[in-house]
């Protein structure tokens, strides 16, 4: 109880300023429909309500939000294009498939970064300077030149194709705090502890698999978090340009041409959720993998 508590109260006042938010950012457009139809001294009660249930709100209610989430995900089959289940069922397969290609690549680099400092002087700046570049201006660019190389010269099917170009996008979100995080990992046993391994003449391999990669799991499980997070980021984003009609990406863009602003909000959501229960799976992950090792349940 006295966890959940401050919980609660923090959501209790994130809904109470939605929906004054809402009575605020509506009030204009509902003001404007009762000049226009000529109704006067209306009740504060009733124009509060109705700002609160406007067909296109500039911010919709929670209750209008929730309201279609509902109905598009249980009230519709997973597998229409109306429900958001089947487009988050999209978006998650770019998601996942770039977070794994990021993550491999991001250990990878970690190792090689760790154990030659030549790679480490060169690799290291080319990598932060790597996620200075603004997402949205580079996802058309992957977008239309992997297309184009899936299809043209390695003849993949467009939908295949489609796939591949979102993850990498994905991936190149999820490479960089695996890669940060894995170095500063590989990094953590103290030199007291590497000096004892090399009194008992362990090989470099028995370094890396005995005490660098077992102290770099907590590491590497914060980093996957923030990775498969930012992973479903660049998949969403690499919907936008390709003209996908299925999505959470293409679900947004799709609400944004016809100004379904509570259409946006529940894509909004959806994604939100979609990315907890991929951080969650993540931590689950870890408690496997901590009590295989033996790591104690904080």
């Amino acid at each position: 109880m006295t966890r959940t508590l401050p919980i609660l109260t923090v959501l209790l006042a994130i809904v109470v300023l939605w929906y004054l938010a809402a009575i605020a950012m509506n009030a204009p457009w509902q003001t404007d429909v009762y000049k226009r139809g000529g109704i006067e001294n209306v009740p504060a009660t009733q124009f509060v309500l109705d700002t609160w249930n406007q067909e296109k709100p500039v911010l919709p209610a929670a209750h209008q939000v929730l309201t279609e989430l509902w109905n598009t995900t249980v009230m519709v089959a997973p597998n229409k294009p109306r429900s958001l289940i089947f487009h988050a069922w999209v978006t998650f397969s770019a998601t996942g498939l770039g977070f794994l290609m990021g993550s491999l690549l991001g250990i990878g680099l970690a190792v090689l970064i760790v154990h030659n400092d030549a790679t480490n002087r060169s690799l290291m700046p080319w990598i932060v300077a790597s996620q200075t570049i603004p997402i949205l201006a580079l996802a058309p660019l992957i977008v239309v030149i992997g297309f184009n190389i899936f299809t043209g010269t390695l003849h993949i099917p467009t939908d295949p194709a489609r796939l591949m170009s979102k993850a990498i996008i994905s991936a190149y979100l999820s490479f960089f705090p695996v890669a940060v995080g894995m170095v500063k990992g590989l990094r953590s046993p103290e030199a007291i502890q590497l000096d004892l391994m090399r009194t008992y003449n362990a090989s470099a391999s028995q370094v890396f698999w005995k005490l660098r990669w077992p102290g770099a799991m907590p590491y590497l499980f914060t980093s996957l978090k923030i990775g498969v997070a930012a992973s479903l980021v660049g998949a969403i984003v690499g919907e936008l340009p390709t003209g996908a009609v299925a999505g959470l990406g293409a679900r947004l863009l799709a609400g944004s041409y016809y100004s379904q602003t509570i259409q946006i909000w529940s894509a909004l959501f959806a994604a939100s959720i979609l990315a907890a229960l991929l951080v969650i799976a993540v931590s689950l992950v870890e408690r496997l993998v901590g009590a295989r090792m033996g790591v104690r349940p904080s």
